[in-house]
């Protein structure tokens, strides 16, 4: 039977069924699952089902979800209205290699809504975005090389793939940051065409900019990258990518994937950000696999192969499949502007309380993140970039902690990178987050050694 997990309990929650489960997957596949990005102390819990802002395990466990799925379920689960379009459609087909009036719709509502696009292409997933916009960077600037954040995640694509997992012993000086391959056996080549910049570091982005300017195709950027702390950007280093880019004739790419759910025109606009692309991708599937390329008509004419052969062609067996696109339309439908409005009210009230419960605690640790988003830092100062928030091996373990205390208490919350709200959850739920931060704060060792009363 269902039942709820009582705030009260303290010892490690039953897992049986989620072992039993592991066991047969550790037989299947190489690690046990099919994803690296899947959390396991030791064990992956198996989900059987979720329900609105909840989780429920295969050992009948309810639990609070701060992960969504990667940030992708910005209504939580099973949403109705999306869930109801989807099964209508289903007696109609899933997928064709004629397009449907369903890719128009969405495209319609994404062009309407985000300033930077005019004309729009859909893909699978958030990967093939940004590969496909730096191969339309790539094709529209006779260039091939690109700049990006350190720190920062793009999908599993070489050259986007550099240095997303820099650590201190590879990451090189701050003034020459190392493009540090992401896998072994990357071609070396990979890291001669990615030129990498440090967040929120003007002066060091135009100088390496300009260094490399005539090899440039495009800067991906990320207005607030997850993985490389969840930090707001400058309005200088906006300033000195967007400028030093147009100085040089070098496309802005914006990678919106996980950002786009920070407004309802998108992150870029939220940031005074003028892109040539974006990629999107997560709120815009409606909780079924999509990405998206859009930006300008003459940046996108790349993709027109109407009258010649496109400078870059993309297909996909799957791209733009109804079932994503309706699913699409409909979730983003219902992210009304009062919508984004409540969650980022939200999103402010729990950081605030987050913040307080610190305060309170004379604890060290730091929250970042904006709208729906938030991050919890193991550091007594707010970090400006990547390096700063590199955890130390003390940190990653009381990290490591906050976790297992939070899914002890109902609560899953991301270890790594951004947990976020969906518009399922409630007033009582963003307080039961800060009840299990302040408890958790509680039984945390001060700087002096002693568990605090």
């Amino acid at each position: 039977m269902l039942h709820e997990i009582k705030a009260s309990r303290s010892n490690a929650l039953p897992n049986a069924q989620s072992e039993l489960l592991f066991a047969r997957g550790r037989s299947v596949f190489p690690d046990g699952t099919t994803r690296a990005t899947v959390e396991r102390d030791p064990t992956p819990r198996y989900v059987m089902k979720g329900e609105g802002a909840y989780l429920i395990d295969v050992d009948g466990q309810r639990f609070l979800d701060l992960n969504n799925n990667f940030t992708t379920l910005i209504h939580g689960h099973g949403f109705a209205p999306a869930m109801d379009a989807v099964s209508r459609l289903l007696r109609d087909g899933t997928c064709f290699s004629n397009p449907t009036a369903h890719e128009i719709d969405l495209a319609e509502l994404l062009i309407d809504r985000i300033p930077a696009i005019d004309q729009i292409r859909f893909v699978n997933t958030g990967t093939e975005a940004v590969m496909f916009a730096m191969k339309a960077a790539r094709a529209f600037t006779g260039r091939s090389c690109i700049a990006k954040i350190e720190g920062a995640y793009h999908g599993s694509y070489d050259w986007a793939e550099a240095g997303q997992g820099s650590t201190p012993f590879t990451w090189g000086s701050p003034e020459a940051p190392i493009a540090v391959p992401s896998y072994v056996g990357t071609p070396p080549t990979v890291a001669d065409e990615v030129v990498i910049l440090r967040f929120n570091d003007a002066e060091g982005a135009r100088r390496r900019i300009a260094a490399a300017a005539d090899r440039l195709a495009c800067i991906l950027l990320d207005p607030m990258p997850s993985r490389g702390g969840l930090i707001p950007p400058d309005p200088e280093f906006i300033t000195a990518v967007i400028e030093t880019a147009r100085q040089h004739g070098i496309l802005v790419v914006c990678d919106e994937v996980l950002n786009l759910r920070q407004s309802y025109r998108g992150s870029s606009a939220r940031y005074g950000i003028e892109p040539d692309l974006i990629a999107a991708g997560k709120i815009i599937g409606g909780g079924f696999p999509v990405g998206a390329i859009g930006g300008s008509r003459r940046v996108m004419s790349v993709f027109d192969g109407s009258t010649d052969r496109a400078k870059v062609a993309q297909g996909g067996t799957f791209s733009a499949n109804p079932v994503s696109m309706v699913a699409g339309r409909v979730s983003m439908e219902a992210m009304t502007e009062a919508a984004f409005d409540r969650l980022e009210a939200m999103g402010d009230r729990l950081r605030a309380a987050l913040t307080a419960a610190i305060a309170r605690h004379q604890a060290h640790f730091v929250i970042s993140g904006a709208a729906s988003l938030f991050r919890i830092h193991p550091k007594q100062t707010l970090p400006r970039d990547y390096r700063a928030s590199y955890p130390s091996p003390q940190e990653a373990a009381a990290v490591k902690a906050m976790s297992r205390f939070f899914i002890n208490e109902g609560i899953i919350l991301p270890a790594g990178a951004a947990a976020c709200l969906s518009t399922a959850m409630t007033d009582a739920d963003i307080d039961k987050i800060a009840d299990v931060f302040e408890r958790f704060l509680a039984t945390t060792p001060s700087s002096n050694g002693e568990a605090r009363k």
